[in-house]
């Protein structure tokens, strides 16, 4: 599900399971946790198999959840885990987004330090459609991005925006054709500064409450909606 690649100063990682739009397990969330949080490289590059960048949590171990609010609540802990091993990575994690980036997945995509997207990527939070949100930091982490304005049309709504929407909202950082020119630009840089630069950048306020709260929410609605979950799955 999760594959890794070293070329010199750059670790790709893949998130190989196309048919599924690289929707991610418990398993894939940890092979992806272990990918990233065992880097030596200076740059991650971190991208979708196929057509699409990754459609988030998958719905069928979600849906295996139901009636069971600690198990719900862990899982979302896994997804925000991930992510802030992407954020405290001290590797610089440059996101190359081909096709869709929906939930989870634009959540994963949000922890990135750089996020770069093609012409043909999309992005979205449908979770609210059925009765859920991403909790994989998502709410922490998509006001900072967007602004609050913004963040809350966007994922109240539910739609999905297009690349230059997104550019222009602050989703993306860049619009390329080969999002991995991106990574290959920045490795060119010194590693030390790259590494130093990004501690400071980051050097943000407290996020671990506001996580807890995010998870507990998600629990909630996880045991609400059950029936709704199980729709989409249909």
């Amino acid at each position: 599900m999760i594959e890794v690649d070293a070329d010199g100063p750059i670790r790709t990682v893949t998130m190989n399971r196309p048919d599924a739009r690289n929707a991610l397990t418990g398993d894939g969330l940890e092979a992806l946790e272990t990918a990233i949080g065992e880097a030596e490289e200076p740059i991650v590059y971190l991208h979708g198999r196929g057509p699409a960048f990754c459609a988030g949590a998958d719905l069928t171990e979600v849906a295996a959840l139901e009636g069971d609010r600690d198990r719900a609540a862990a899982f979302a802990r896994l997804g925000q885990r991930v992510a802030r091993t992407i954020e405290d990575s001290p590797a610089i994690v440059v996101a190359g987004i081909d096709g869709p980036a929906r939930g989870g997945g634009l959540e994963l995509a949000l922890a990135c330090d750089v996020r770069v997207g093609t012409p043909e990527s999309t992005y979205g939070e449908p979770g609210v459609s059925f009765g859920l949100f991403g909790a994989w930091g998502g709410t922490v982490r998509l006001p900072r991005v967007m602004g609050q304005g913004d963040a809350l049309e966007f994922a109240l709504s539910g739609r999905s925006i297009d690349a230059e929407a997104a550019l222009r909202t602050g989703l993306i950082s860049r619009l390329e054709d080969d999002p991995r020119s991106v990574a290959e630009g920045i490795a060119d840089n010194a590693a030390d500064a790259l590494a130093a630069l990004k501690r400071r950048l980051r050097d943000d306020g407290e996020r671990a409450s506001q996580e807890r709260r995010e998870a507990a929410a998600f629990a909630d609605l996880v045991t609400a909606h059950a029936d709704d979950i199980d729709a989409v799955l249909e």
